[in-house]
This record gives structure tokens, sequence and C-alpha cells, in this order.
């Protein structure tokens, strides 16, 4: 749920201003045109005082997010509740974030959610992964989620009793130790793809090297088989 700031006039100018035609009708003549431009210039005085001194209201409003676009079934019934389990986690995320005071535990809940879709976004680009998560969804992020909410419900009591501060301090210490899993997990959705990216760098340079692109050409070498024939070696 996104929160939306406008800025408010204050009325109290206004009602200034039109107080000193009350008091001076009540108080003064209103016959001759000095005395409506009198009247008129103390107005406009007062105006300007109290526009200078009183400060814009701000108003915060929480505006609900647009609903989002039912995605169509991929055919892959694991790939299909993964996504569907993702959604949810990080929309509950999101809520935490909102409900949690905290701007500590904020910033790393707003990582935790982060990496998050990005591990989503990777398995649902190739499903081939899926295996690499299952330990991740089936077990890390539900008790992530978990302790998250048990400090949401404990902090939302507004007492400071020996058994609800301990386990705050607990989930707070242990947040710093969870977003970094939570990167290593999705760093290793790249380790096949850095293997392959080593392994074309490494042909790439060799072959650029046999034809002589890279400054210098692989001199070939020749030598002899114990039966005498030759063997010709080029790197």
């Amino acid at each position: 749920m996104a929160t939306v700031k406008k800025t408010r006039k204050s009325v109290l100018p206004l009602y200034g201003a039109a107080a000193v035609w009350v008091i001076w009708a009540l108080f003064f003549n209103l016959y001759r045109p000095s005395d409506f431009l009198l009247a008129a210039g103390l107005s406009l005085g007062v105006l300007a005082l109290l526009g200078a001194v009183c400060r814009d209201e701000v108003i915060e409003t929480k505006v609900p997010d647009p609903p989002k676009e039912e995605e169509k079934p991929t055919g892959n019934a694991e790939l299909d509740k993964m996504i569907s389990d993702g959604r949810k986690a990080v929309d509950e995320m999101k809520r935490l974030d909102d409900a949690i005071e905290d701007e500590k535990i904020s910033q790393d809940i707003r990582r935790l959610e982060s990496v998050c879709q990005k591990i989503f976004d990777q398995v649902k680009a190739d499903p081939s992964k899926l295996p690499q998560i299952r330990q991740f969804m089936d077990y890390y992020l539900p008790t992530t989620l978990k302790l998250l909410n048990a400090y949401d419900r404990m902090d939302a009591t507004g007492v400071s009793g020996d058994n609800i501060t301990s386990t705050k301090e607990k989930v707070e210490n242990i947040l710093g130790t969870i977003v970094t899993a939570f990167e290593k997990q999705l760093d290793g959705l790249f380790g096949a793809d850095a293997m392959d990216i080593s392994t074309d760098i490494s042909v790439l340079e060799t072959m650029l090297a046999r034809e002589g692109l890279t400054g210098e050409r692989m001199e070939a070498q020749t030598t002899k088989n114990a039966d005498g024939t030759d063997i010709k070696l080029e790197l």
C-alpha cells in the first residue's frame, strides 16, 4: 500500500482577513471610500502576516496498490506454485514493512523483498533452476516470514516485557544473517551461467591467439610418437 502526501494550505489567514471586516464593521464606520480602503489594507496585512506564520498542513493517505494481473499458468505445476507462493511472500513483506515502525527492520525487510523477487524472476526465466530453491521455498522463506510476523505481533503490543524484548532482539540480530543467506541463494543461481561464460572466454581467447588476433600467433609444435609418426599440436 503506497503512501501519498498532499499539502493543504492553512485556512487561518483567510479567517483572519475576514475577521478584520467583521470587527471594523462593528466598531468603525464603513460609509466613505477611505473607510473601505483602510479596512481592505488592514485585511491584506493580516492575510500576509498569518500566511507567513501559519504552516501548510501535510496530509498522508494510504492508497491501495492497483490490482495485479493474474498470470497465466505456465503448464509446469511446480513453477506455477513457486510463482504463486512467491507473490504471496513478497506481498506479505510489503505489509510487514508498512506495519513495523523500526526503520532498521524495515530496511532489512525491503532488502529481503528485493532479493526474493530477483530469485523468483530468475527461476521463472529458467525453470531448470527450480531444484536449487526447493529448500529455500520450503523452509528458509516461510520460517523468515514466521519470525517477522512474530516480531510484528509483539511490537504491536507496545509492551517491553522480558520475553517480548528478548525475542524481538533475537529477530533483529538474525535478520542480517538471513539477508546475506538470501543473497547467496541468488548468487548460486548464476553458478552454471558463470561456468559457461568462463568456458566461452577460455575458448575465445584460444581461438583469437591461434589466429594471431591478440598480437601474438601461437606457434605450432611438432613432436613424434613412439612409432615415428609426426603429431602436430596447435594451441
